[in-house]
């Protein structure tokens, strides 16, 4: 075997992963561009953590998004395959303009659920992953049968038909709290898919830069919240 040999053999393709500081980079790239673009939400929050184990490197970042406080709010004219969670601001929703889907009716408060949302990386995968909780006003957590009745209509056929959709209840490795999660199995493979089959998205380095916005494009359908147009556009316009 000759050295071109061996240097085909040691080209390792990407499998579709991220290290943890790679997460960092990439989730505070999508937070920035989740600010400019969808400013009918509020921001996603990178929350820094202490870092669980002595034993790391030092360049090791440790921490997760937030975004918290997202109310269910459901208009009687819209179709049950469009449904969606939607910004409410509690404190003087009356006094402010009227929300981003004009359609949107504001439930009375004691119908209203609340949903709490954080993107924490998984060591064990080496990807991204949604964990959720939804509670009622008075901070009555809901079982997951009754978030189900929030969830867009396409849900549960993307959860059945996905390996990668299917959700459970556990630890949340930060508050030591039961949480809903998406579980990340075959994301990996199916994002190593996603930038391979788009030259678009391709490039030395763009991959870890962009990951986070072209994977929530997905995910965050499960879960009824999408990602603007304009945050996927950025995606190929600032590569040309």
């Amino acid at each position: 075997m000759d050295l071109k040999d061996d240097a085909v053999k040691g080209i390792v393709p990407w499998d579709g992963t991220l290290s943890s500081f790679d997460f960092s980079l990439s989730a505070h790239t999508f937070s920035d561009k989740w600010k400019r673009f969808n400013p009918s939400f509020p921001a996603w929050q990178w929350i820094t953590c202490p870092k669980q184990h002595h034993l790391v490197a030092s360049h090791k970042v440790e921490g997760y998004l937030s975004l918290e406080n997202m109310c269910h709010i459901k208009s009687s004219q819209e179709q049950e395959s469009d449904r969606s969670l939607t910004w409410k601001e509690e404190s003087n929703i009356s006094q402010r303009e009227e929300p981003f889907d004009k359609a949107t009716l504001v439930c009375p408060e004691h119908e209203v659920n609340h949903y709490d949302f954080h993107i924490v990386y998984s060591a064990s995968y080496r990807v991204p992953v949604l964990y959720f909780r939804s509670y009622r006003s008075d901070g009555q957590l809901l079982p997951f049968n009754e978030i189900e009745k929030d969830l867009p209509g396409h849900s549960a056929k993307l959860r059945s038909e996905s390996k990668w959709t299917f959700i459970t209840h556990e630890e949340h490795p930060y508050l030591n709290r039961p949480w809903y999660k998406l579980h990340p199995c075959g994301t990996s493979d199916w994002m190593k898919l996603l930038f391979h089959s788009d030259s678009s998205l391709n490039k030395n380095g763009f991959v870890i830069e962009q990951y986070l916005i072209s994977w929530f494009s997905v995910i965050g359908q499960v879960v009824g919240l999408k990602i603007p147009l304009e945050m996927l556009d950025t995606v190929v316009s600032n590569d040309s």
